[in-house]
């Protein structure tokens, strides 16, 4: 799946992804290759992208989250 963590300022993360741990409002969550689609607001805490070198971590002070179609953008 592509995920990509964007900020006002720049683009942290663009690529392909096995998996992003998130930190959501209602708790945190892992969206994995043909998740249901689905958008939630965003609590502080770390952004985990899993991809198959390794994994990125980004601190984020919140935000909103799209999952759709294998695609999964982070707005933070």
């Amino acid at each position: 799946m592509i995920v990509e963590v964007i900020t006002p300022d720049k683009v942290l993360f663009s690529g392909e992804a096995v998996s992003v741990r998130l930190p959501g409002s209602g708790g945190s969550f892992e969206a994995l290759a043909n998740h249901a689609p689905l958008i939630s607001s965003l609590d502080k805490g770390t952004v985990v992208v899993r991809t198959q070198s390794g994994e990125e971590t980004f601190e984020v002070s919140g935000g909103l989250v799209e999952v759709l179609n294998n695609k999964v953008i982070v707005l933070a």
